[in-house]
């Protein structure tokens, strides 16, 4: 199989020296694709950590922002190389439409500027939502293959987390989603089918149960296409 995977976070620009991100570094994607390498499959990571899969041969791009990624899915996907993408990257949600000096004042600066002076009172920053990457997968970008998605949430239990991530998982069109808790995502995750049916996980045997139900899914597809 033809495998994309996406890790890590994105930066949101603020000037040319300072961001706003997320805490998460990419490890999991980047065992996802470690795993998938190692049974044969042919994998390109994407991935805004580069240094959680160095030791390993992949066909590896680096991105930093919401645009790169933007740009390197938009590039990739509609191409028809892939039979699978595994969307673990976390995505910025809100990208910067200006820093002002007061909630009523100008701009003080177009992105991109070399470096907000210090000497300002306050600040504040208008931000504005990003397209949802994902769900331009199917959409816009026209991919066919098999399609997982991730989503983290905060604060809820599993009845809230499941009912919540089988509806995004539907509205993606995807055929599996991890879904995580913020409290829990570094001992488990549950992974939620296209028949609603949610299986725990722990972290380490993730990489692996994942690609099992991915090879499962392909594997039909394919069978299927051939009877036709």
């Amino acid at each position: 199989m033809r495998i994309l995977v996406t890790a890590g976070n994105t930066q949101t620009p603020i000037d040319a020296v300072r961001c706003l991100t997320n805490i998460f570094t990419g490890r999991t994607g980047a065992r996802i694709a470690m795993e998938a390498f190692g049974r044969g499959h042919d994998v390109v990571l994407l991935t805004s950590h580069p240094e959680t899969a160095s030791d390993a041969p992949l066909d590896m791009r680096a991105y930093r922002t919401f645009d790169d990624l933007h740009a390197l899915l938009a590039k990739l996907v509609p191409a028809g190389m892939f039979d699978a993408i595994i969307h673990s990257a976390a995505v910025g949600d809100y990208a910067l439409a200006g820093v002002h000096s007061g909630p009523r004042a100008e701009p003080l600066l177009t992105l991109p500027a070399l470096k907000i002076k210090s000497t300002h009172s306050e600040l504040w920053m208008r931000f504005v939502p990003t397209p949802k990457l994902v769900d331009l997968i199917r959409t816009a970008w026209g991919f066919r293959g098999v399609l997982v998605k991730f989503k983290l949430e905060v604060g809820i239990g599993d009845d809230e987390l499941i009912a919540i991530c089988k509806r995004s998982r539907a509205h993606s069109d995807a055929d599996l989603l991890v879904a995580n808790t913020l409290a829990g995502y570094e001992r488990e995750a549950l992974l939620i089918d296209r028949a609603d049916s949610a299986e725990r996980v722990g972290r380490l045997e993730m990489p692996a149960l994942l690609l099992d139900r991915i090879e499962r899914i392909f594997s039909a597809t394919d069978r299927a296409s051939a009877v036709k």
